[in-house]
């Protein structure tokens, strides 16, 4: 009895290590290093496109505040109440100390300056597919706005969820390592591809959701239950999304739908930011869900 015993406990120590060298954050990826240094227009067209501001900007802000990245913005969920962080140039308050390769490992792999996994409230797993020079430009942007001293508020996440390393865990299961559609792409869709799932992050939203909160992937842009309790966000498949290419653009820049409404909510600021890029950009966005297979 006492041998099985600690034949048991062996293989508890072992499984233990295996989980722990697992669950551990990944490396930045070599593609990351030696990366020129960013060009400050284009990692403004990045900020717009990704909603930078629409969650890090302090909750209220509007016209030039909304530059200033002092985090507050209150993200609730079934797994606790998530907070924007402070991500203005803020040495200590912020991210004016990280260096470009922290700031890469944090946005693509979700892994701190301090080697610890942020919670997928931050959405890494679609930033996980941003080209390396995308993210150079974007952190040369980001690093010449407004500095600001406000302190990140913590994130009010309850056990066993507040176990960052078991984040690791959730990783292996939900990180991605590609995008969702595949195929021969024209170059249209292929770029309004990249815009959706990678930049603008729309499956976060429109995508539903296991009971562990990883995108069910083979329900691609099906529509979601709204985080907030209110409603559901909608199904923006060819099967139920009847729009053309467009009255997608033109939703895309002014916000008005095909029967004469307009967007509202947190959509509403999806479109601000989307009236910024170019136009090829939102006909590539519109291209892109045009292509989308059925999904009911």
């Amino acid at each position: 009895m006492a041998k099985f015993v600690r034949s048991i406990a062996g293989l508890a120590v072992i499984a233990a290590g295996v989980g722990w060298v697992l669950t551990g954050p990944a490396p930045l990826d070599a593609a990351f290093v030696d990366i020129p240094q960013g060009d400050l227009a284009a990692g403004q067209q990045v900020f717009a496109a990704g909603g930078c501001a629409s969650c890090h900007a302090a909750p209220g802000a509007e016209g030039d505040a909304k530059l200033v990245l002092a985090g507050g913005t209150a993200f609730p969920s079934e797994f606790g109440t998530f907070y924007a962080p402070n991500i203005s140039p803020d040495p200590e308050a912020g991210i004016g100390a990280w260096s470009f390769e922290e700031f890469a490992l944090a946005l693509t792999q979700g892994v701190s300056p301090q080697g610890k996994h942020y919670y997928p409230a931050f959405p890494y797993t679609a930033y996980s597919q941003m080209q390396p020079t995308d993210v150079a430009d974007l952190f040369a942007y980001i690093s010449q706005l407004p500095s600001d001293g406000t302190a990140s508020k913590k994130h009010d996440v309850g056990f066993p969820f507040n176990i960052r390393r078991a984040v690791g865990g959730w990783k292996l299961l939900y990180m991605p390592s590609d995008f969702v559609i595949s195929g021969d792409l024209d170059p249209e869709v292929a770029r309004g591809r990249y815009l959706v799932e990678a930049l603008a992050h729309c499956g976060e939203c429109h995508t539903p959701r296991s009971a562990l909160g990883g995108l069910k992937r083979g329900q691609w842009l099906a529509g979601a239950p709204n985080p907030s309790g209110k409603g559901k966000i909608p199904n923006i498949t060819p099967a139920e999304h009847k729009w053309s290419a467009d009255e997608l653009v033109t939703y895309f820049t002014s916000g008005f739908t095909p029967e004469y409404d307009s967007a509202g909510g947190e959509m509403a600021e999806v479109v601000s930011n989307l009236a910024q890029l170019p136009d090829a950009d939102r006909a590539a966005i519109a291209a892109y869900i045009k292509a989308l297979p059925t999904s009911d």
